[in-house]
């Protein structure tokens, strides 16, 4: 045993996160870019203390919820291709239990984010603390037992010793691509200010490397195999390869053999949105080119993704009868999906050796991936200038939307602002190395769909887990991220009432996000789900007791806050807004009035939900019946 120092269990943790750097492709840099804060009693005399004193290179934000600050930590990870992270730290109690969405949130995403909620007291004097709560069972469960579920990695700190190998097994998980994921120390509060001599090597400086595993030589001669003997390849982009950096063997592997590329929305922004060959986002949000794709192909090269429902249309998007499956991933639990042959490898590192193997292969697919390209440009083209007035609208989509409706809001609104319209403004009008981040309802459909993300790594959306709220804090991340560029927070009114707080800690800060509000007085996503299947319009619009639409706004809430404020009813104010938008060097909020119901529709996908098969309205059973014959015409699953 060397040389002791004497700290604080908060002390040693601080210093310790100080002293993290991670070696990727040959550069070296600090792993712990800061730490988000809401200090309670269960921390602030212990962790609040130690990074008062010990922070150095930390930079420390004070956050104003919980949830937002840890979704603002997530898009931070995200952002930085999970090279960097923040910690995030919370009292006992509520402020532990408000980490729970965000931990569901990281791990369904598999992001590395480090929480570091208070603890009850390890003494158990005094019992029960502030904010403890109790169980005839056990005394020793608390708040922080929730977080179990929803973390890749989680322990206890019960003594000032154990921090050592917990924080040891912490950042094994933290800085490994296939493990990726949240991790929770929870440390007694008592605990936290407890002094103890740690041995001085805990706190030399620590380097994790972020090696690149090689496919096997079996793995990469099945691989290859797989796609000569195939006719119609499909190569499915996820996150994955995102983290990976994978872009470049995309495209030229896509290039070279003929293969097109289809994403899913971890995945979208890998290789941008202009290449030839991309036909955009796959399943129940995709494009018709993507699907049409999907149908034909007979070989799937899945790299790096999950295969959620969405991307697979509820496993429907393919042809499971004749369709074989190469998943390339780092984790071997995904790398299983779909009866698939593994190759349980990086990314970029497999993609590569694949390229050499190919020799003179080429797809059938021909000139089809252009066709289909061309269509859908066309398709995009159309949905950008979907108009509306009081008498007319787009009559291919007319049957759709009820023109009463439509007419009530128009009104209330004073607004002829259509949601395919909006979205088309801002992705021609804003900088192309601009940031996009967005999170559930109908605009990552949309977005997935339209949205063209001309530079890489410009599209932060979380859909991994749908978490509401995401949008406005994830903004907040990215920009701590990407400090030169703009960023734009895609968020309907529906996420921003349920958690924009971060708004705050943006404008407080002065790291400069922008808003773009899409306000349709309601849940629209769920209105339209429920609405489909045959419900009425129950509990998913804004209206008050009189049954009149809410007309709130929301201008005035970023004003408030001391952002600049612009509202906007057509594409004109739109634009005008946008362009002045940029000029800002604070914090914007744009809100925008749309009219319901002007979002994009299905391309031939389909997305398994529960119906009723027992009701009183027939159109609700008559969906029923309709999604029992989609089940039984693909009964095939894995």
């Amino acid at each position: 045993m060397g040389k002791t120092i004497r700290l604080t269990t908060a002390q040693a943790l601080v210093r310790f996160l100080n002293n993290q750097y991670i070696h990727v492709d040959g550069e070296e840099f600090p792993f712990v870019e800061g730490v988000f804060t809401i200090f309670g009693h269960g921390n602030v005399l212990g962790i609040g203390q130690a990074l008062e004193q010990e922070s150095n290179q930390l930079n420390i934000y004070q956050g104003k919820n919980e949830q937002g600050m840890a979704h603002a930590a997530i898009a931070y990870s995200k952002q930085k291709l999970r090279q960097k992270i923040f910690a995030v730290t919370t009292s006992i109690g509520p402020g532990s239990a408000n980490l729970t969405a965000a931990a569901g949130t990281a791990l369904a995403n598999n992001i590395p984010v480090l929480f570091l909620p208070g603890d009850t007291f390890a003494s158990k004097q005094p019992d029960p603390v502030l904010q403890q709560v109790e169980h005839e069972t056990s005394s020793n469960i608390t708040t922080n037992d929730a977080l179990k579920a929803v973390s890749r990695y989680w322990d206890r700190v019960v003594r000032p010793e154990q921090l050592m190998s917990s924080m040891i097994r912490a950042f094994d998980v933290l800085t490994d691509p296939a493990k990726a994921g949240p991790v929770t120390i929870s440390i007694a509060q008592d605990v936290e200010g407890e002094a103890y001599d740690y041995d001085g090597s805990f706190f030399e400086k620590r380097v994790h490397y972020l090696d690149r595993k090689e496919p096997t030589s079996r793995e990469l001669e099945g691989a290859i195999s797989l796609i000569k003997s195939s006719k119609k390849p499909l190569i499915l982009i996820g996150g994955g390869a995102k983290y990976s950096q994978a872009r470049e063997s995309l495209i030229q592997l896509s290039e070279q053999y003929d293969i097109p590329l289809v994403e899913t929305q971890a995945g979208k922004a890998t290789v941008e949105s202009t290449f030839d060959n991309n036909l955009g986002g796959l399943g129940v949000t995709g494009t018709l080119a993507a699907n049409k794709a999907a149908k034909q192909a007979d070989l799937i090269i899945g790299v790096g993704t999950r295969y959620t429902d969405f991307s697979t249309s509820s496993k429907t998007a393919f042809n499971l009868e004749e369709a074989k499956f190469l998943n390339i991933n780092v984790s071997r639990m995904h790398a299983y999906k779909l009866d698939g042959f593994q190759v349980v490898a990086d990314a970029k590192a497999t993609l590569e050796k694949i390229l050499l193997g190919l020799d003179d292969y080429q797809s059938e697919f021909g000139e089809q991936i252009k066709d289909w390209k061309t269509q859908w440009n066309q398709e995009l083209a159309r949905l950008g200038n979907i108009a509306f007035n009081k008498t007319t609208f787009d009559p291919e989509v007319k049957d759709h939307f009820n023109q009463e409706i439509l007419n009530e809001y128009a009104e209330a609104f004073q607004s002829n602002l259509t949601q395919t319209a909006a979205l088309a403004t801002i992705n021609h009008t804003i900088d192309p190395e601009s940031v996009v981040v967005t999170s559930s309802g109908s605009l990552p459909g949309d977005m997935q769909r339209m949205w063209k993300a001309k530079t890489p790594n410009t599209y932060n959306v979380e859909y991994g887990y749908s978490c509401m709220g995401y949008e406005v804090s994830g903004a907040l991340g990215a920009k701590i991220a990407e400090p030169y560029k703009e960023v734009y927070s895609m968020v309907g009114d529906g996420s921003f009432l349920l958690l924009h707080s971060e708004f705050v800690t943006a404008i407080q800060y002065n790291q400069k996000i922008n808003i773009m509000l899409f306000d349709n007085a309601g849940f629209g996503c769920i209105n339209n789900l429920q609405m489909s299947n045959g419900s009425g319009s129950y509990q998913t619009e804004f209206r008050d007791v009189n049954n009149e639409i809410l007309n709130i706004d929301y201008a005035k809430i970023g004003e408030a806050y001391g952002a600049k404020v612009y509202r906007a009813h057509s594409i004109e104010e739109l634009k005008e807004a946008i362009i002045d938008a940029k000029r800002q060097p604070h914090s914007t909020l744009i809100e925008m009035k749309i009219l319901p119901k002007t979002m994009t529709d299905g391309y031939e996908s389909w997305w398994n939900v529960g119906v009723a098969e027992v009701a009183n309205d027939v159109k609700v059973t008559k969906a029923s019946e309709e999604r029992a014959k989609v089940l039984n015409q693909h009964a095939k699953q894995y």
